[in-house]
């Protein structure tokens, strides 16, 4: 597998050390953009219309204005096309309000589209991970929007890899169970599947979205419901997902221990992967 990553900006394919944004673009200096990260597979993107949907969402909520689909398009089938074709991966495309005062004003400029691409290895079978003790506010201004404004995670995510963990896990400020970093959470009570509301502020993840239809399809009990974060250590299992972790079970949050993958969380996973196979574009 190769570490390369391809990059395409602005309707350029450049190395990835080149220099490709401008300094006073605003995605640098005060993170004003969004973002979607797509899971390749066999060289293709997986549920490529939901994702350009939920960026269509982000900029709107950003107030930034409409990204050009047929610019992405043209970036994604270049990085692509550039070398092999990745077995499993992960496509980045990433919108930034273009050039911008050193504030948070902005100019009236036109958008600077970035597309990246490269190979990534398999997923482990379970994962530990971690609660922090920083919040995601429900009530910010970008709660529920793929924006690049991710400082908190990485200082989440580090917090929680220094502890052994994969993931950080946070609550709402209402002391509600949200969501990781990139991931959305859920747990498993009785047999019913559960995961927070999108009013706890949490992400609208593709893979979540999925998850939740194709489980119920399959005939699974699946709830979205307000929880304590606590919930997380009493629960019969716990799976996480994003877009290139699928269903990813968790063995460990914190120092609790679950048999991982539990049946549900098992039978969870074979669900996705059955239903991903049959629909590239859901």
């Amino acid at each position: 597998m190769s570490d390369a990553i391809r990059v395409w900006v602005n309707g350029r394919l450049t190395g990835e050390g080149e220099p490709a944004v401008a300094a006073l673009d605003h995605g640098v200096t005060v993170g004003d953009g969004a973002f979607e990260t797509a899971k390749i597979t066999q060289g293709q993107v997986f549920a490529a219309t939901r994702h350009l949907r939920r960026l269509d969402h982000t900029l709107a909520g950003l107030g930034l204005p409409p990204a050009d689909h047929a610019v992405i398009a043209a970036g994604v089938e270049a990085v692509l096309a550039e070398g092999d074709p990745i077995e499993f991966g992960r496509l980045r495309y990433t919108i930034t309000g273009g050039a911008g005062p050193l504030g948070s004003d902005r100019a009236d400029s036109p958008l600077t589209y970035i597309v990246t691409a490269g190979a990534q290895p398999a997923n482990p079978p379970s994962v530990k991970v971690c609660t922090v003790e920083w919040t995601r506010n429900e009530r910010a201004a970008t709660a529920g929007l793929k924006t690049t404004s991710y400082a908190e995670n990485v200082v989440s995510l580090a917090d929680a890899k220094r502890r052994g963990g994969v993931e950080a896990i946070m609550a709402n400020t209402r002391g509600e169970l949200c969501e990781g970093t990139g991931t959305n959470i859920f747990v498993v009570r009785d047999g019913v599947i559960l995961t927070p509301p999108l009013e706890s502020g949490c992400l609208a993840g593709i893979t979540r979205a999925l998850t939740i239809e194709w489980c119920r399809e399959a005939g699974m009990e699946v709830r979205e419901e307000t929880m304590p974060l606590s919930d997380l250590f009493s629960a019969d299992e716990v799976f996480i997902t994003s877009s290139t972790k699928d269903v990813l079970a968790v063995h460990a949050v914190d120092d609790t221990t679950f048999a991982a993958p539990g049946p549900v969380t098992a039978a969870a996973a074979e669900v996705f992967a059955r239903f991903a196979a049959d629909r590239l574009d859901p």
